[in-house]
């Protein structure tokens, strides 16, 4: 395949160079000579392990070369990749002078001298809808992208000292693009790397990345302030977050990390508490747990603040245990969703087939008893009475009750799902027959 690489910086050049290397014809462009001389002359531009062999073989067997103007690249290429990049600005707005000006160059000379479309693939870090917009506006013709430009967004997974092995031996290879042929161009394009091929929209492409940076960001101001709380306490901070490491079941696995409402129950609430207290005690400075708390609460208020918005009356509530498949209702959210929304004057009722006052024993029973005792007087023993009672219902937990109780609802009933979590299904029936919904859903597939 014929490739043309727009940005010779860290992402670019190992991106061209690989690519040269399991066998593409590569032609990286970039406005500085002494990158373009570097590469021509068989040197890697930059520092990075290993890199520098593959630039020198790839030069050497006339794969690879580099040139300042971008008009024999575009004309030739089957496949444009820009790895430009996307500075601050200063404010945190990304600075797209680049990302315009090489959009700029390949819409004029592909709309105006190629016969057939330019797979034109954004690996460059851009926010949700910058790649459409950008390649929108500068083409004059509405018409004329589509049918010279199929665009596709492609972020890159790599990381500075170990970008080879990275893009080498990816978690996967992310393709947002609006057409199968465009799919399928780039899995015989990433043809030698063993990875599953995810297919997405663009917008969630291009969002994926900035949630894993802000991720890895948080993970290492988590893995700091534990430490910090560990050399107050007297522990040794490095066994704790190895042994952490080796929980590859809930710590480092898709546990927890499924959007949904506030967390709740009888461990997280406390032991967080339990943290920030030895902190303040030992005079360690915490702010990123802190901010959890903060987090977490400002979670139950936009709940709350949604069912206000409704204006119904009488609400029904699914789910009131601080997550399903229990009876627990110590610090759950949807107890504090409820109990505000009666301080407000609304008429409350609840649905959870697992709540059943008469079988509550122990904490969980002393807990109803002394905070919440007239909360079994607002239960309902059917989806059916929920629904009857019902303006406005709020799904505060997934599973077989949502699912009755959205089934049993009419069109004139609000629905207000706070777990974010109906399966694709219920989402169309509510979409098509419910007035309100809070839950949209993208279909993710791969190849």
């Amino acid at each position: 395949m014929n490739v043309s690489v727009f940005g010779l910086g860290y992402v670019g050049c190992v991106t061209a160079a690989c690519l040269a290397r399991d066998g593409h014809h590569v032609i990286g462009i970039d406005i500085n000579a002494d990158k373009v001389n570097a590469i021509n002359e068989g040197l890697s531009p930059i520092v990075e392990p290993r890199l520098g062999d593959i630039v020198a073989r790839a030069v050497r067997d006339g794969r690879l070369r580099a040139a300042l103007s971008p008009d024999d690249a575009i004309e030739r290429s089957d496949v444009a990749l820009i790895c430009v990049g996307t500075p601050d600005l200063g404010h945190g707005m990304p600075n797209l002078g680049a990302l315009l000006n090489v959009a700029e160059a390949i819409v004029e000379r592909a709309c105006a001298r190629r016969t057939h479309p330019l797979t034109v693939v954004v690996r460059s870090t851009v926010l949700p809808g910058t790649t459409a917009r950008v390649f929108e506006q500068m083409t004059p013709d509405g018409a004329s992208r589509p049918s010279m430009i199929r665009l596709a967004m492609n972020p890159e997974f790599m990381r500075e000292g170990s970008s080879v092995d990275d893009f080498e031996h990816p978690p996967l290879i992310l393709v947002g693009c609006e057409d199968t042929d465009t799919a399928h161009q780039l899995r015989e394009l990433y043809a030698a790397i063993d990875a599953p091929l995810v297919r997405t929209t663009i917008r969630t492409a291009e969002m994926v990345k900035y949630a894993n940076n802000a991720f890895h960001a948080l993970k290492v101001c988590f893995a700091n302030e534990i430490a910090g709380l560990c050399d107050a306490l007297g522990v040794d901070a490095q066994d704790v977050m190895a042994i952490v490491r080796q929980d590859r079941k809930l710590n480092i696995a898709p546990s927890y990390l499924k959007p949904g409402f506030a967390f709740g129950g009888s461990c997280l609430p406390k032991d967080l508490r339990a943290l920030l207290h030895a902190g303040r005690m030992a005079d360690v400075s915490i702010p990123m747990l802190n901010a959890v708390v903060t987090s977490n609460e400002s979670q139950i208020r936009h709940g709350i603040e949604r069912v206000l918005q409704t204006r119904a009356r009488r609400v029904g509530v699914v789910g009131l245990a601080f997550k399903p498949a229990t009876d627990d209702l110590r610090e759950s959210p949807m107890v504090a969703v409820v109990e505000a929304l009666i301080g407000k004057g609304f008429d409350i009722r609840v649905y959870d087939s697992n709540i059943v006052p008469s079988r509550l024993t122990g904490a969980n029973r002393r807990y109803i008893d002394i905070e919440i005792p007239h909360i079994a007087s607002l239960l309902c023993d059917s989806a059916e009475a929920l629904v009857d009672h019902a303006q406005a219902l709020v799904i505060g937990s997934s599973g077989d009750d949502a699912s009755r109780v959205i089934a049993a609802a009419s069109a004139e009933q609000t629905i207000i799902d706070l777990t974010r979590s109906w399966s694709p299904p219920v989402a169309q029936q509510a979409a098509s027959g419910h007035s309100a919904t809070d839950r949209s859903m993208e279909s993710v597939k791969s190849l």
